[in-house]
C-alpha cells in the first residue's frame, strides 16, 4: 500500500476520533461531576496507563495474530520500548477498551511491560466498531476478502449506505463495489483468496461469469497452469463469446435442491460438478478432473 493511500485511510480514521469527541462533549462534561479525571490521564493527550487496566475491543474484526511476529514486535519494544502509544477509551476510573492497536497492545504484555502509552478517546459503541474496522483496513497485509468482509460489516453493522462508506475509508465507490462483489463468490474462490493462490485480479475477471461452476472450473484451471490475470481475462471473454448449442433435446430444468448440490459439491471438491437425477432416487454425479495430479487431489478429499 502506497504512502498516499495509507496518509488518506489515516485521515478517515482521524476525522471519526475527532467527530467521536465532539459527539460525547456534552456527556463527558455531564459526567464530571461524578467521574474525576486521575491525574496525568487528559483525553487527546498521551497518558501511561497500566496493562491489567486495559480490556480488547470487543469489536476487533481481527481474530488472528502471527505469533512468531507479536514475538519479534516484542523484542523490539524491550529494546526501544513502545514508539506508537495505543489508543483507548475510559470505561470507569481505573478501566479501559482498546479502540485501536491491539497487536502493540499483546506485544507489550510478552515483552513484559506493566504501563503502555496511550491517548484516551471519548467513543460509543458503534464508533467503536468503526474504528476497529477502519483500522482493520488500514493494515498492509490484509488480503481483499478480509477487506471485504469489514467493508461488509460496516454496512450492515454501522447502517452505512455506499456512498458513506467510500467516504469512511477514503475509497470510491466503484473501490468499494468491487470488493463487496467478492463475497458473492463461491467459498472455494474466496478461500483461495485469502490464501493468497489467486490475486483481486483473478477475481474480478471470475467474478463476470454468471455460473457459479463455471466460476469454479476456471479457478482451478487458473491454479493448475499459473494463469496469469490477463491470460484469465481472455479465457473469460471466450468462454461469454462461445455460443449456446441449441440443436437437439434440451434438458430439463433442475430443481433449486438439485442445484445447491451441484454448487455445494463444487465447492468441496473446486471444479465444476454435475448432478443426473434418473429418477426412483437413482442418477449419476460427474466430477471431471484436468490432469492425473487434479485427479489425485479430488481423491485426497474423498479420502480415496
Amino acid at each position: 500500500m502506497s504512502a498516499e493511500k495509507r496518509n488518506a485511510l489515516g485521515r478517515g480514521l482521524s476525522a471519526l476520533l475527532n467527530d467521536s469527541e465532539s459527539v460525547n462533549q456534552n456527556q463527558n462534561h455531564n459526567k464530571a461531576s461524578v467521574l474525576s479525571e486521575p491525574a496525568g490521564n487528559n483525553p487527546g493527550s498521551v497518558n501511561e496507563i497500566k496493562l491489567s487496566e486495559i480490556e480488547v475491543n470487543p469489536f476487533q474484526p481481527r481474530t488472528d495474530f502471527d505469533q512468531q511476529a507479536l514475538a519479534e514486535l516484542a523484542d523490539s519494544i524491550k529494546l526501544q520500548g513502545l514508539i506508537q502509544p495505543i489508543t483507548v477509551r475510559r470505561l470507569n476510573a481505573h478501566s479501559y477498551q482498546l479502540i485501536s492497536g491491539e497487536r502493540r497492545f499483546r506485544a507489550s504484555k510478552l515483552a513484559g511491560l506493566t504501563q503502555i502509552p496511550a491517548y484516551i478517546r471519548s467513543a460509543n459503541d458503534q464508533q467503536m466498531l468503526e474504528m476497529a474496522l477502519i483500522e482493520n483496513i488500514q493494515r498492509e497485509d490484509l488480503n481483499a476478502i478480509e477487506v471485504a468482509i469489514s467493508l461488509q460489516r460496516m454496512l450492515e453493522e454501522c447502517s452505512l449506505k455506499q456512498e458513506e462508506l467510500g467516504v469512511r475509508v477514503s475509497k470510491n465507490r466503484s473501490t468499494v463495489t468491487n470488493y463487496l462483489r467478492l463475497l458473492k463468490l463461491p467459498p472455494a474462490i474466496q478461500k483461495s483468496i485469502r490464501d493468497n493462490e489467486i490475486t483481486m485480479g483473478h477475481a474480478r475477471a471470475l467474478i463476470t461469469i454468471d455460473d457459479p461452476a463455471k466460476q469454479i472450473y476456471l479457478h482451478q484451471h487458473i491454479i493448475q497452469q499459473g494463469l496469469s490475470v490477463r491470460k484469465t481475462e481472455e479465457l473469460v471473454r471466450e468462454m461469454q463469446r462461445s455460443p449456446i448449442k441449441k440443436e437437439g433435446k434440451q434438458p430439463e430444468p433442475i430443481s433449486f435442491q438439485v442445484q445447491k448440490i451441484q454448487d455445494d459439491l463444487a465447492s468441496k471438491f473446486s471444479t465444476r460438478v454435475k448432478l443426473k437425477i434418473a429418477g426412483q432416487g437413482r442418477g449419476t454425479i460427474e466430477i471431471p478432473f484436468l490432469s492425473e495430479s487434479d485427479l489425485n487431489r479430488i481423491l485426497e478429499i474423498m479420502d480415496w
